[in-house]
This record gives structure tokens, C-alpha cells and sequence, in this order.
């Protein structure tokens, strides 16, 4: 029986392109991330402390709500 090796190298080029797509697709992921924190603690920030009772949160929880 003949054995046939199907593995070959990645094309040039290939790994770096791979590697830029996937470090542009974290640096968005890390952006939306970011911009989702800072929509929450816009949005905690308007309530009243009477609303912030409500739900269960002071003030000083908002910094850490949005980490």
C-alpha cells in the first residue's frame, strides 16, 4: 500500500494574514466591550438613588457594574 503525505505548508503569507484579521477582529471585540460599559454606566447614572434601591445598587456599585 502506497502512503501519500496530504499535509503541505501554509501558502506565504497566510500566518500573517491570519494573524492581522484575527488582532483587528479582538480590537473591535475590545471596543464594543468598552463602548457596552460605558452605555451601562451612562444609563445607571441618570436613575435616582430611589431607582438605584429598587434594583438593588448604590452609587458606588456603578463603577464595578460596568468592569
Amino acid at each position: 500500500m502506497a502512503a501519500v503525505e496530504t499535509t503541505r505548508p501554509a501558502p506565504f503569507g497566510a500566518i500573517t494574514t491570519y494573524r492581522t484579521i484575527n488582532a483587528v477582529t479582538n480590537a473591535f471585540a475590545t471596543l464594543a466591550a468598552w463602548n457596552d460599559a460605558r452605555v451601562t454606566r451612562k444609563a445607571l447614572n441618570k436613575l435616582s438613588d430611589r431607582e438605584l434601591d429598587d434594583i438593588g445598587l448604590c452609587r458606588g456599585d456603578i463603577e464595578f457594574i460596568g468592569r
